[in-house]
Parts: structure tokens; C-alpha cells; sequence
């Protein structure tokens, strides 16, 4: 299986349990692995045979400025949700979701969450 990486995508979001996380908002940063066959690319050069990764990045863009969540588990659930059903050629994604600066006193770099889903058949 074949994989195309889209690494470090930084989008200022206002997702949090707390109030203050949703007042004040903070940068999150979204890791995406998108697994498919790209045999047919790798031969024809053509676009339509592979995932426009500047597509997949808009689409999460979007989703992480625009809708507001609790938690972090479940913006990349909804991220993983939205890219197999705009592009049927995935057939596996592996995501993070990290949150640099959450609500926790001490001293740590930052909290993230990584999710692996299998299209369902």
C-alpha cells in the first residue's frame, strides 16, 4: 500500500472543554496519512489517478477554523470521516491531532491524539 503524507498543517481552531479554550482559541496541528494504490499515478502522471493534497489540505483547514469541538478525538474523527467520503480511492488514514498548549499545569510539549481507520466495505 502506497501512502501520501500531508505533515505539520497548523490551523488556529477554538476546540476545548473549557470555556476559556473556546474564547481564546490556539493553534492546532493536523498529521494526515492517507493510504491507496497510486500504481496508476506512478505510471500515467495523471492528477485524477491520485488525492490533490492541496485539496486535502483546504478540507482541513476548513473543518478545524470553522466547527468547534470538545475534543481533539473527535475533530479527527470527523476529518477522517470527511476525506473517505470525498476521495473513495483511501482506503486506510492515519491521523494526528496534536494540541501544543492545553489546559494542563506542568511542563510538557504537547498533548496529541492519533487515530487509525480502515474504510469499511
Amino acid at each position: 500500500m502506497d501512502i501520501i503524507n500531508v505533515n505539520g498543517i497548523k490551523v488556529y481552531g477554538y476546540h476545548g472543554a473549557l470555556n476559556a479554550e473556546r474564547e481564546i482559541g490556539q493553534y492546532f496541528i493536523i498529521d494526515v496519512s492517507l493510504y491507496l494504490d497510486l500504481m496508476s499515478a506512478s505510471k500515467t502522471d495523471a492528477l485524477d489517478e491520485t488525492i490533490n493534497y492541496a485539496e486535502v489540505y483546504q478540507l482541513i483547514e476548513t473543518d478545524v477554523k470553522n466547527n468547534p469541538v470538545n475534543l481533539i478525538e473527535h475533530l479527527g474523527g470527523r476529518i477522517i470521516d470527511q476525506l473517505f467520503t470525498t476521495y473513495d480511492k483511501i482506503n486506510e488514514i492515519k491521523l494526528t491531532v496534536t494540541k501544543p498548549s492545553p489546559p494542563i499545569d506542568g511542563h510538557y510539549d504537547n498533548v496529541s491524539v492519533t487515530l487509525n481507520r480502515k474504510r469499511v466495505s
